[in-house]
């Protein structure tokens, strides 16, 4: 990948990083439950339910926040847009639709498959003997 673009992925990146962790910090100041929330069981429902809302919402932010960690760790060892699998070059086009990439397509793809066949119904490795259901 030459540098321009990397540069450029870079910048996006760091920006990217910047804007989650002000949000996290925003987010933090919500987390805790008002006493007006506390009323009765449908306002602490509520606040229960947005609760949970706000914490799925800051578990992608921290995974995301990974990816971007991770991204321009990979831009600083000079490997950022080589596949993890088969180290060929990821396209420039799949990495401007998902700037986290790792994977090229083909490798994506593939991966996809076994996922698939998994879910299909294939018997999971670690379940070792057959199950019945009753």
């Amino acid at each position: 990948m030459n540098k321009e673009l990397a540069l450029k992925f870079k910048l996006m990146f760091e920006n990217e990083r910047k804007n989650l962790i002000y949000s996290q910090s925003i987010l933090d100041e919500n987390f805790n439950l008002k006493q007006d929330d506390l009323m009765d069981e449908v306002d602490l429902t509520a606040s229960e339910t947005e609760n949970n809302m706000r914490m799925r919402l800051r578990n992608r932010e921290v995974l995301y926040l990974k990816k971007l960690d991770e991204a321009l760790r990979r831009i600083s060892h000079g490997s950022f847009g080589e596949c993890d699998s088969c180290g060929n070059d990821i396209e420039v086009r799949r990495l401007e639709a998902r700037p986290t990439a790792t994977l090229c397509v083909s490798c994506k793809e593939e991966t996809e498959k076994r996922e698939h066949l998994h879910i299909d119904g294939h018997r999971s490795k670690s379940l070792g003997a057959r199950v019945r259901l009753a």
